[in-house]
């Protein structure tokens, strides 16, 4: 319950905050997916993804909401996080840009389960040269419908030219009484095809998603390898 509280504070302050604060940047996108080796439910599923990024004099904000929509049994999954990160000290180095207060939110609903699971941690962007961002990030995981644990994340994107994008994330979890430890390594690589039919650059892109998720959802012995065709466009 303290966990909860100091999340809630912790939004409710950015939020606040923000309000004032000066927006750096800023990104919207979609994206458009399709697999079928999904683990857990229909391995058939189609997924449209909403995302916004944008960078903050305070700090950053990340966040997305995924429709799940399962071809063969006719249910549908929603699925989203809401991600603020507080800059608590820049740096000068060749390691580390900076420091962060990390809060998270993560919801879902479908026909097996609801929950609200709230993080709270600290990270640091990284300086990797030729990368487009990378940061690692450390929670303690407050999981509604089960013990509570921790998570390593680390996420990143690094580009191929001016025209391929390979970007992705590693969330790490441990084990408690109820669930395995497991990691989910989901990566997507794009090409920009926009460049080619009269679209600005960098705006509309295709591509391929792979996941790999071994204990998925925490479930001992349940490996998702889950390549999805997509398409992306940034707005």
């Amino acid at each position: 319950m303290k966990l909860i509280k100091a999340s809630a504070a912790t939004l409710l302050c950015c939020l606040s905050i923000n309000a004032s604060a000066k927006q750096l940047w800023s990104d919207n996108s979609a994206t458009l997916m399709k697999g079928t080796q999904y683990e857990v439910g229909d391995s058939d599923k189609t997924v449209f993804t909403f995302e916004h990024a944008s960078g903050h004099s305070w700090g950053s904000i990340f966040t997305f909401v995924d429709r799940l929509s399962h071809d063969n049994d006719n249910q549908h999954e929603l699925y989203g996080e809401f991600g603020a990160n507080i800059t608590l000290n820049e740096l000068d180095n060749s390691v580390f840009k900076d420091v962060y207060l990390a809060t998270q939110w993560e919801f879902n609903s479908d026909k097996f389960a609801q929950f609200d699971n709230y993080l709270v941690g600290v990270g640091a962007n990284l300086s990797i040269p030729k990368f487009n961002f990378a940061n690692i990030t450390y929670y303690r995981r407050n999981n509604e419908l089960g013990d509570n644990n921790n998570q390593l994340t680390f996420v990143w994107s690094v580009p191929f030219g001016d025209s391929i994008v390979y970007d992705g994330f590693i969330d790490a979890v441990d084990s408690t009484d109820s669930v395995a430890s497991g990691y989910n390594f989901t990566s997507q690589i794009k090409y920009d095809v926009g460049q080619h039919i009269g679209i600005e650059k960098n705006k509309f892109y295709a591509g391929v998603e792979y996941v790999y998720w071994k204990n998925k959802f925490g479930i001992d012995g349940i490996t998702e390898k889950n390549p999805n065709i997509m398409v992306k466009w940034h707005f």
